[in-house]
């Protein structure tokens, strides 16, 4: 399923490719967030322009809209959203972390009100594996606790215990019933272009906080129960960037070279590419999307903010090497849009973003592959920040 293509000289950079039942995907690759099914503001041939290889759905909310007698009826959430490319779930771990007020945490999972009506639910690691292979996912995620930051040891220690009494749970659970739920399982018609994978995928989650002891025994208990790939979890919840970096370097260098790596909910263009130095291989992060919806749009110097004055003549697009479709268009024209509150301008921003970090990759991809990597990060970094010292 994850064939190891080429590894950097200099650093732990690595060229994969991940196979899927709905299609192969180049690593280290990028997954534009799609939380309801969707990604916000672009129509899914939008996303295919765009060179996206797949897209994350959000299991919580799925779950509670639409809801999954809708998905069963529509066959999966493929195609329900018109999406047959591959499709990650993330669990619903994360967003039960952010109801930490309305939630309570036992063996059985995790009770809480949800956000919409504040009716009270149970996720367990049988019923996020139930909902991700009813929505038909390509890749599973483990039902896990992701513990607050900052935490104590203890506190630490005692999560990633539960953490990995659930992952038996889900991993026992989906071998057992995968087979008869999810839909492309049942019906490989479903699939327009099927690969020889014919099954679900699950990947693992390393938690441990910050403590680098805690993240090695994570990484090897997960390792013993076995997935298909193996995610960093617990980051990007509050901590600083060097704790950010220290979670992957205390996890990566511990999970197997034969399977793909996956740092959950980053991040920003440099902190992925020191990353991929680390050894990462798949990303997801909804600030593309998110950020454009405020006006700043990702450029080779670092983000500007489009309603700013200065970009009120400004003729250029908003970066030389911009999409073809977004660089007819001015940097003063897509002001002018945003302060007259026009739809276009979410549209061709969030186009935009997601385009600057898919090239990315696709470029991080190239350098990989042709011996410079250092050299292609050090540049673009040097580059991205030169404004912000």
């Amino acid at each position: 399923m994850f064939k190891l293509l080429k590894t950097d000289d200099k650093t732990k950079a690595r060229r994969g490719q991940l196979t899927t039942a709905h299609g192969v995907i180049q690593t280290p690759i990028f997954m534009p967030v799609g939380t309801q099914g969707t990604v916000k503001t672009l129509h899914p041939d939008d996303l295919v322009d765009l060179g996206s290889q797949i897209i994350l759905g959000n299991t919580y909310h799925l779950n509670l809209r639409p809801g999954l007698d809708v998905i069963r009826a529509a066959q999966g959430l493929h195609k329900f959203s018109s999406w047959d490319m591959p499709i990650l779930t993330d669990s619903g771990g994360f967003q039960v972390w952010s109801l930490a007020k309305l939630r309570k945490i036992s063996e059985e999972g995790v009770a809480f009100a949800n956000h919409l009506d504040g009716s009270k639910m149970m996720l367990s690691p049988e019923s996020s594996m139930e909902i991700q292979a009813t929505l038909g996912s390509d890749i599973a995620m483990l039902f896990d606790e992701c513990p607050p930051y900052p935490c104590d040891e203890k506190y630490a220690a005692d999560s990633l215990a539960l953490t990995t009494r659930w992952a038996k749970r889900c991993k026992q659970w989906h071998e057992e019933n995968r087979s008869s739920i999810v839909p492309w399982q049942l019906d490989n018609s479903l699939i327009a272009n099927p690969t020889e994978v014919s099954r679900q995928l699950a990947f693992g989650i390393v938690q441990g906080s910050t403590y680098a002891d805690l993240r090695e025994q994570s990484a090897k208990e997960l390792i013993e129960i076995g997935f298909d790939g193996y995610a960093v979890g617990g980051i990007s919840v509050g901590e600083p960037e060097y704790e950010m970096i220290r979670a992957i370097d205390n996890a990566v260098p511990h999970l197997p070279q034969d399977k793909p790596r996956y740092a959950m909910g980053l991040g920003t263009p440099p902190q992925m590419l020191e990353m991929i130095a680390r050894g990462v291989d798949m990303f997801d992060c909804v600030m593309p999307t998110r950020v454009a919806r405020h006006g700043l749009a990702f450029t080779h110097d670092g983000p500007i903010h489009i309603k700013n004055k200065e970009f009120e003549l400004d003729q250029r697009p908003l970066t030389e090497t911009t999409h073809p479709s977004v660089a007819r268009f001015s940097r003063s024209y897509i002001r002018h849009l945003w302060r007259a509150k026009e739809m276009l301008a979410l549209r061709l921003l969030s186009f935009h973003n997601l385009h600057f970090y898919l090239q990315l990759m696709e470029q991080a991809r190239e350098a990989i592959d042709n011996g410079n990597f250092t050299e292609f990060k050090d540049a673009f970094i040097a580059r991205y920040t030169a404004n912000s010292k």
